[in-house]
């Protein structure tokens, strides 16, 4: 019966995260879904207070990640980076595009997925209007985008909020975990470009004439200089900050610490000029994603305190007994498509939660911890529902006036996305033989 129920409120849990029926957030689902478990007795108050002691940092970090993102996103520094991209490619239509997705996977690494699907996407949709093309031409810039925002998000702990809780889960350092994860994002980024030109390459432009972005010199869209070079320098801090605390073994300090000074540095930078205001960034910065992280991740919880986890435990452990390398490929696969399925959050969880149960060798346990982290990542591009920003990105373009039908994106999206994801899970069994 326990199971019944466990299985019957992660669902409904789910259900209510992807539709959102009546506006209500995410945050109230997860925690309706968390407080159901609790008042059956499935998890205890104990189970909670050891989840949140798993993810508080975690999702703290990414809201702090975030809040910086769009207090440069309002300064002009994602607009400024795209028109410089533009200006670059000389009116070469291959270029542009090369370029632009250049750029949404340094944005994806630095600031998270979220912030490179949500935030380049409608700059890049709005400058590339300004080459006056036909829908057709632009639809290839515009999926582009949004495949490589989370393609592109494997090589830092803070590139996507399934790496930080996945690296506080296992340990990770975050300069080790950027170093395993390199030769593979490198692999997806240029895989990505490859399979989106393929794909896309009859509808791409040839040439543009670059006259029409006379009026809209990169400096154009600095609406805050200040903010723009504060941003830089501490874009620059945060690195060197991870740094030091590897190198001084200093791992405890909380990520969110870090990434809260550097907003912390960038609000009171707004405070100058006050051409960015705060509290509208504050009221925009996605607080609900700390609540949707404990609630759902207790509502995840449940299922292995009834045992449903036991069965992805074992297809792991079997897998490990038939080889290494099949071990790693298959996991992957496996994350990939549940998270196709039911979402990349729950799916990085309940796999976290099952490798660490198959008590398998700590090297290897951390390389699969790192395969499920390239299903979770790449492997929602296979669906609309696979990610809660792909459904945000979805609904930013139907504003824009972009349909995308959830047939045409899953036909896209099986096609850009399993030789992209083949390739990167191959480099990363590659990349265990090699160290």
């Amino acid at each position: 019966m326990e199971k019944f129920l466990a299985v019957t409120i992660f669902i409904l849990s789910l259900a209510f995260v992807i539709t959102k029926p009546k506006g209500i957030g995410i945050g109230w689902s997860a925690w309706a879904g968390a407080i159901a478990c609790l008042l059956l007795g499935i998890v205890s108050i104990g189970d909670v207070l050891y989840i949140a002691s798993l993810v508080w940092d975690a999702t703290l970090a990414f809201v702090f990640l975030v809040l910086i993102s769009i207090i440069l996103d309002k300064a002009g520094f994602f607009e400024w980076t795209a028109l410089k991209a533009i200006g670059y490619a000389k009116g070469n239509g291959l270029l542009l595009f090369v370029f632009l997705m250049l750029l949404g996977a340094f944005i994806s690494a630095v600031f998270a997925n979220d912030g490179a699907a949500l935030m380049l996407t409608p700059i890049i949709y709005s400058k590339i209007r300004h080459l006056k093309l036909p829908q057709r031409m632009v639809l290839p810039y515009i999926m582009g985008s949004g495949f490589i925002s989370d393609s592109a998000s494997l090589p830092l702990v803070i590139s996507n909020l399934t790496n930080i809780i996945t690296a506080h889960f296992f340990n990770m350092d975050f300069w080790h975990y950027a170093l395993l994860m390199f030769l593979p994002n490198l692999v997806s980024i240029l895989t990505s470009i490859l399979v989106l030109y393929v794909y896309y390459r009859k509808d791409m432009i040839k040439r543009y004439d670059t006259d029409v972005l006379e009026d809209l010199p990169p400096k154009y869209a600095l609406k805050d200089p200040f903010i723009f070079k504060v941003g830089w320098f501490v874009i620059i801090a945060l690195g060197i900050a991870f740094l030091a605390l590897e190198l001084y073994h200093m791992a405890k300090l909380p990520y969110s610490a870090i990434l809260g000074a550097g907003a912390l540095i960038l609000s009171l930078a707004s405070i100058r000029h006050r051409v960015v205001k705060i509290e509208e960034v504050i009221r925009f910065t996605p607080w609900s994603i700390v609540f949707f992280s404990v609630g759902m991740y207790a509502v995840v919880y449940s299922l292995k305190k009834v045992n449903i986890t036991n069965f992805i435990t074992h297809v792991v452990s079997y897998l490990y007994r038939v080889g290494e390398f099949y071990a790693l490929l298959g996991t992957g696969l496996l994350s990939a498509f549940m998270s196709a399925v039911m979402n990349n959050l729950p799916t990085v969880m309940l796999v976290n939660i099952s490798i660490q149960d198959a008590h398998l060798p700590e090297r290897f346990t951390q390389f699969l911890a790192l395969a499920n982290l390239v299903g979770t990542n790449i492997g929602p591009k296979l669906t609309p529902i696979g990610s809660l920003a792909t459904l945000l990105w979805l609904h930013v373009l139907e504003h824009k006036g972009i349909k995308i039908t959830w047939g045409y994106y899953i036909k896209a999206g099986f096609v850009l996305t399993l030789p992209v994801l083949l390739a990167v899970l191959l480099t990363l069994c590659f990349i265990y033989y090699l160290v």
